[in-house]
């Protein structure tokens, strides 16, 4: 709360006032490698490059991430996903080397999902995976290592919670972990998975999601965007876009089925989002200015051609 009520009282303190943030005209971001934060780096990327700034974004696991908001190696990052992250983020929080200033998007899930055919045969939840031991090769499929989700199911396998204690969690990234699915569904065979929405996932695929694991991963969840002990007073005109910088299941599902369906450049990809759909330009960018502290508004549109 603290924290909270420190970084409203830095944004309001700019109110009304044209600040230019020279000693913060390069911002770094982490982008984790997975499509929806590839998505929103991207939109964040197209606004500061707009307003004058040069933008660095590295990709980094999620572990990585949070240990180099910690010491400052990094600014920003918008994928701390919640309650999965908690785990892993709090200690952070808690010292307050990194700080969370917004909820930029509401209504996610994440958890294990299965084929639609799956759930109909009675893999409804965690406790069921272990009598499917043969038709799912005793595998479950994550995503890149180091994922905290990926680490929460290697605990109960190693502890042979539900039963899992004869299968392995494959690790391997996004699109190996979906290319998997794509070949298990297409032959009408049982697979189980790390899912999570938005994702064009839930599109590409009539699933359905696993009850049992709310312990670790919640119910419905929601994505933060944190950043670097002291970046909003630092850098308060970042700052003020980052925190009315907030997103839609839909928008998000849209863009990310133009890249993963459609194999578009992210960049590109986001870039023709905003292009048809300018007026979230408005609440994004009110009050912000560019580097030289010039309306911001009318500087991305130039840069982005509207």
């Amino acid at each position: 709360m603290l924290r909270t009520t420190a970084i409203a009282l830095a944004l309001a303190a700019t109110t009304g006032t044209a600040f230019a943030d020279t000693a913060c005209e390069s911002v770094s971001f982490s982008d984790v490698g997975w499509t929806d934060i590839t998505t929103t780096t991207s939109i964040a990327k197209h606004l500061l490059t707009g307003l004058g700034y040069d933008v660095d974004v590295s990709v980094l696991s999620v572990p990585v991430t949070f240990a180099s908001l910690s010491g400052s190696d990094v600014d920003v990052f918008l994928g701390n996903w919640m309650p999965a992250q908690n785990g892993a983020v709090e200690k952070y929080l808690e010292d307050g080397s990194i700080e969370s200033i917004n909820v930029n998007l509401t209504g996610t899930n994440y958890t294990l999902a299965v084929p639609a055919y799956t759930y109909e045969k009675g893999l409804k939840d965690f406790a069921d995976i272990a009598k499917f031991a043969d038709e799912l090769d005793e595998t479950i499929y994550g995503i890149e290592p180091g994922n905290e989700g990926n680490d929460y199911l290697v605990s109960l396998a190693e502890a042979n919670t539900h039963g899992l204690g004869e299968f392995e969690v494959k690790e391997s990234s996004e699109q190996g972990m979906l290319s998997q699915v794509r070949r298990a569904y297409d032959r009408g065979e049982d697979v189980v998975f790390l899912g999570w929405a938005p994702h064009p996932m839930n599109v590409n695929f009539d699933l359905k999601y696993l009850t049992g694991g709310e312990e670790f991963f919640g119910g419905e969840g929601v994505v933060n965007t944190l950043t670097r002990k002291g970046f909003v007073q630092e850098c308060p005109n970042v700052g003020k876009l980052l925190t009315q910088l907030d997103f839609t299941m839909s928008m998000e599902s849209e863009i990310m089925g133009a890249i993963l369906n459609d194999g578009e450049d992210a960049d590109d990809a986001t870039k023709a989002w905003i292009t048809a759909n300018p007026t979230v330009l408005d609440a994004w960018l009110d009050g912000v200015t560019t580097t030289a502290g010039d309306e911001g508004l009318s500087a991305v549109k130039t840069s982005l051609g509207l």
